[in-house]
C-alpha cells in the first residue's frame, strides 16, 4: 500500500516545479523585459535622429564611395602590411603622412617602389 501512495506521490513532487514554470516570466525575466522596454524607449528619440542623418547623408557617402572606393581597393592591393607602417599623420597643411615604424627591416631596392618626384 506504501508503494501505491509513493509513486503518485514521486510524480507529483517532480511535476511540481515544471508547472510553475508554465505559470509566465520569473521575477527576473519580467525584471529584464522592463529593463528593456524602458531603454527602448529611451533610446528612440537617438535612433530616429539616427535614422535621419542617415537618409541625408546617404547620396553624399554613395558618392564617396563611388569616387574612392576604386581608389583605396587599389591602395589596399598594393600594401601587403599593414603591420609595418604608423598611424597617419594630419599635417597642419592637410597633408596626410604614413611612415614605416622605425624596427621594420628596411626594404631592399628591388622591394621598393619607385619614387615620384614632385
Amino acid at each position: 500500500m506504501k508503494q501505491i501512495i509513493a509513486v503518485p506521490l514521486v510524480t507529483l513532487m517532480l511535476a511540481s516545479p515544471l508547472m510553475a514554470q508554465e505559470d509566465g516570466p520569473t521575477l527576473m525575466e519580467r525584471g529584464a523585459q522592463l529593463f528593456f522596454e524602458g531603454l527602448m524607449k529611451e533610446m528612440a528619440p537617438a535612433i530616429d535622429e539616427m535614422a535621419k542623418l542617415m537618409e541625408e547623408a546617404g547620396p553624399a557617402l554613395q558618392d564617396f564611395v563611388s569616387e574612392m572606393g576604386p581608389k583605396l581597393l587599389s591602395m589596399l592591393q598594393e600594401v601587403e602590411d599593414w603591420s609595418v607602417y604608423e598611424a597617419p599623420e594630419v599635417q597642419p597643411n592637410g597633408d596626410i603622412i604614413i611612415r614605416r615604424k622605425p624596427d621594420v627591416p628596411k626594404l631592399t631596392p628591388e622591394e621598393q617602389m619607385p619614387q615620384i618626384e614632385l
